[in-house]
This record gives structure tokens, sequence and C-alpha cells, in this order.
């Protein structure tokens, strides 16, 4: 009797080690297609189906499908037969010597069998044809291709606590420039990017991200530092009416709310206050491949109120238009908004193309009827990549800016029964090179500018002047001339995406006493009066050329 079950346990073990064994094999098998893919399957229209577990024979294969098919009838045939002694056996019934014999005879059939199937199924898999499965929707706008190397581009490739419904984002531009005239009042004219001399000063701490869930998206960047003083005193749009939008918005560069519609590569409508790109380089210092950019880009919009329509024509181009309060302005300026947009091509990975357009608005505050335009171009073209090399690779951006007014007094042509002529026209271009892996980099670059009428010259803040207020030391009158240029020397040292280690040489240069001088723009004992006025017996020390060094630690997460 104990013999007996001994019979038994040996038996049902090689049973279960078969059972086994076919559960393995169902396994395998069931995915296999067979030269048809998954998708495929099921975008096709309903057919007659086969009987579960058949291969249909078909193409190159159908041989050897036919083969495997009778294998597994076989296979399922002896699978039964072990099945029923397996449970004969498990409810005490005699079990005879010759039953053992035929059992093990079936199993070494069934094992040689399925070691034979396997082989047959290998084979199948390997001739089989292998098809890709068809793409599941558009391509993402511009991810054909790494573009962290053009200036105005944050070169971040991964983002910390990214999530399906926040992507979040914070930026720090800390800089010291050290002015060679030393002005004694710390104050630095005509620059977007750089304010204060001989101290260590907090440009912008930015902390904020993009909301996005199904398909809503919106976008908060917060102000902190000399930008939430400088920009909005560079806008006087708000002093038309009431609710001080000056200090409603300073502390926000970015912020608004919109809609992703699924058409074409992507369709997305938002309004609020949002990055306009106007001159190549971005708002953000880090982005940049310079910390002060010339002219072109310094003294032309980083941003605009209003709506604006991004279209994803392709994933390499997009056209995007623009309904705005403004030149540059959180409200308008009289009673006509602007009009504009972009047009942004990546054919490649070397090479972006960017168009901004601006019509319509008329910005001259107290002046309607006077009416602005604008075009500002720019190509970037990387021409050499070697990632491996001592030189990593290298490009240049060059822009070029027209634009003019009319009407209220002026012209574009310079046309003397309707005005002076009342134009801009510039050009900035730069070289850029990394090394050692993009550890280090080096920036050559410069530009030039000519605006008669000066009506988009930074103006200097001369006793607290700002663009309402004017002053009367540097006019900005119809025919006042202004010509200027300027050259810079970038370093950067890069041990992380994260962070820009900067040092920079800038040299600038006007046709007429601008930049601050060692006596400065502020009068003794601190402003006197309403912003801008005239102070008896002082004047400011302005100068034609300046020189500086700036070095600055920016920071993006």
């Amino acid at each position: 009797m104990q013999q007996q079950r001994l019979r038994h346990t040996k038996c049902g073990g090689k049973t279960s080690w078969l059972i086994i064994t076919l559960l393995t094999l169902s396994l395998f098998l069931h995915p296999l297609s067979f030269g048809q893919s998954s998708k495929a399957d099921t975008d096709a229209p309903p057919a007659a189906k086969p009987s579960e577990g058949s291969i249909t024979p078909s193409g190159p294969n159908a041989a050897l499908l036919k083969e495997l098919e009778a294998m597994r009838a076989r296979i399922e045939e002896l699978e039964q037969q072990l099945k029923r002694q397996a449970g004969t056996a498990a409810s005490g019934n005699e079990t005879t010597l010759g039953a053992e014999q035929t059992a093990t005879v079936e199993a070494a059939a069934l094992t040689s069998a399925s070691s034979h199937f396997v082989e047959k199924s290998a084979a199948v898999q390997q001739v089989a044809p292998v098809t890709t499965p068809p793409p599941t929707g558009p391509a993402e706008p511009f991810a054909f291709a790494d573009f962290t190397w053009l200036t105005g581009n944050p070169r971040t490739k991964e983002v910390p606590l990214d999530t399906k419904f926040f992507t979040p984002e914070i930026r720090a531009d800390v800089d010291y420039t050290y002015d060679f005239r030393h002005p004694q009042d710390d104050t630095i004219s005509g620059s977007s990017e750089v304010f204060r001399a001989n101290e260590v000063g907090l440009t912008q701490l930015g902390v904020g991200g993009d909301f996005h869930y199904d398909n809503v998206r919106a976008r908060l960047m917060t102000q902190f530092g000399l930008y939430s003083q400088t920009t909005p005193r560079n806008d006087s749009s708000y002093s038309r009416g009431q609710w001080m939008l000056n200090d409603a918005y300073r502390y926000l560069s970015e912020a608004y709310g919109g809609y992703h519609f699924n058409k074409l590569h992507g369709i997305n409508v938002d309004a609020g206050i949002f990055m306009s790109y106007v001159g190549l380089f971005s708002y953000y210092n880090f982005d940049n491949w310079a910390y002060q950019p010339s002219y072109v880009s310094s003294n032309t919009p980083w941003f605009f109120t209003g709506v604006r329509t991004q279209i994803f024509v392709t994933d390499k181009l997009k056209i995007e238009p623009w309904f705005v309060n403004g030149w540059q302005s959180y409200g308008r300026f009289n009673n006509r908004p602007g009009i504009g947009g972009q047009i942004l091509w990546r054919p490649n990975g070397k090479l972006s193309i960017l168009g901004n357009q601006y019509a319509l608005g008329e910005d001259a505050l107290g002046i309607p009827g006077r009416v602005r335009y604008h075009t500002d171009d720019s190509v970037q073209y990387k021409y050499y990549d070697n990632p491996m090399g001592l030189l990593s690779k290298a490009a240049f951006s060059l822009t070029g800016d027209m634009g003019c007014e009319h009407g209220g007094g002026v012209s574009c042509a310079g046309d003397s029964s309707k005005g002076p002529k009342q134009s801009f026209l510039g050009f900035m271009a730069y070289n850029r090179l990394w090394f050692d892996k993009d550890l280090f980099a080096m920036t050559l670059g410069g530009g030039k500018i000519n605006n008669p009428g000066r009506y988009l010259v930074l103006l200097p803040p001369i006793n607290g002047a700002t663009a309402t207020s004017g002053t009367p030391y540097f006019t900005e009158n119809p025919g006042d001339i202004y010509k200027a240029w300027d050259v810079s020397t970038t370093f950067d040292y890069m041990p992380s995406q994260y962070i820009t280690w900067r040092i920079e040489y800038n040299h600038r240069v006007a046709n007429v006493p601008y930049f601050s001088g060692p006596g400065g723009v502020t009068p003794p004992g601190g402003n006197t009066g309403a912003p801008g006025s005239f102070v008896p017996g002082w004047a400011p020390d302005l100068r034609n050329s300046e020189n500086r060094i700036t070095g600055a630690i920016l920071v993006k997460f």
C-alpha cells in the first residue's frame, strides 16, 4: 500500500509538471500575432472568428502553421488522458503498472511534442514579418530635435516634481555689476536687465509653473526683485484711468489661462499676460546667451497683455496671432488695441526662423491717431555639433528690426507736410561656442539702432522719471535723433542644467549723453518734487558711453 502511494505521488508530480508546461506553452503561444499587429486587429472590421486557440495558415509560414496546428491538437489529447488518469488515482481507484507505463509513455510523447512545438513556434516568430504600429496621434510640436541650444530657450531638459496636473518652475537671477564710471547713486541708465552698479542685486525671483488637466491650461510666474519695479515704470498705459494697473500686475511676469484643442498638431488659446519674444532674447536671463542683450532686444517688448492663439500647423511650424492692449502695456494707451503675431519655423534641429509682427496700435500716451508698425525677424543656426569634442557645438543668431509711426504730427518717411521721421531700424548678431560637453560657453555679439524720435528708447530714470512723467533732461520729441551701438563678451560655466555662472563685459555707445556718469542721475538728498521734474541748480551726469562687467548666478528648476 505504501508502495502504491509512492507510485501515485510520482504520477501526480509528473502530471503537475506537464500541466505547468502546457500552461507555459499556452502563455507563450497566446500573444503570437504571426505578422499581424494588435493595432491593426483592433481597427479592422469584424470578420469570421476561427476556433479558440487555432492558427490560421497564411503567407510564407503556412506549412509551419499547419504543423503547429496538428501538434496543438495532439497535445490537447494527451493532456486530457493525463487528467483522467490523475483523477482516477486521486479517487483511490486501483492503478495498475500498465496504466503507469502508459502514462509514462504518453508523458514522454507530450514532452517531445512540447519541445518540438516550442522550436516550431520560435521559427515562426523569426520568419514572421514585423510591422510597426501606426502612430496614435500627431507628433508633439518641435519635439523631433533638441532645441535647448537656442538663445531665448531654457536649456533644462528634466523638470523635478513634474506631475500630470502641474509642472513647477522656479527662477533666481542675482547679479553684481561693476560700472567703470562708479556713479555715486549706483544707478545704471538705459538697460532693461541691469539697474544697479557696484552692489549685489536680485534682478528676479520667480515662482510658479504650468497647470494642465483635461485640456485646460494656465500659467503663473511671479517676479519679485528689481523686475517688479523696473518693468512697470517703462509702461505708461496705467496712467489712463483708474485702478493703478502697474501696482496690480507688477509682481506678475506671466499670468494666463486657456484651452488646448486637439486639432492639427495642437491649438492653444490663452488670455492674460504672456511673453512676446520680440527681439529674440527671452525676458529671463537664464534662457539667453548673454545677460545684456543689444538694443534691438532691450528696447522692444518682453510681454503683451491680451489674447493669443498658438496654432501648431505641423510639428515644425507655429502660427500665433495676437490681440493685445498695446505695445508692452498692461492697458490701452488710447482708444485702439493692437494686433500682431508670430511665426516660428524649425525645419530641422539646426535651424530656427522667427518672425514677430505688430501693427495698428496707438501707443503714444495722450496722442490718439499716432499708429505704430513694427517687424522683428530672427534666424538661428547651429553650424557645428560634436558632443564629444573639445568644441562641443557652435551657433549664431541674427536679428533685424524695422518699424515706424505715423499720424499725430509724425511720419514714417519724414514727409515735411506730415511731420518728422519717426522710425526704428536696427540689428544684432551673436555667435556662441560651447566647450567640454557644454560645460563652458563663450558668446561674442552686439548690435546697432537708429531711432529718430526716440519713441522706443528706454528713458533714463533721472530724478525718478518714468515713461509717464518723461524728463526735461532727456527729451523724446519728434525729430530727436538717437543712434547707438554696443558689443559684449560673455563667459558661462554650467556644471548643471539648472544653473549658470556668468561673467560679461559690455561696451555701449550713443550719439548723445545717455549713460550714467560719476555724478549719477539722482539729485542730492534723493528724488525731488514730482517724478522726472526739473530741479533748479542741478543736472544729471550723463555720458556718451559706458563700460561695465556683470557677474551673475542664474538658476532655473
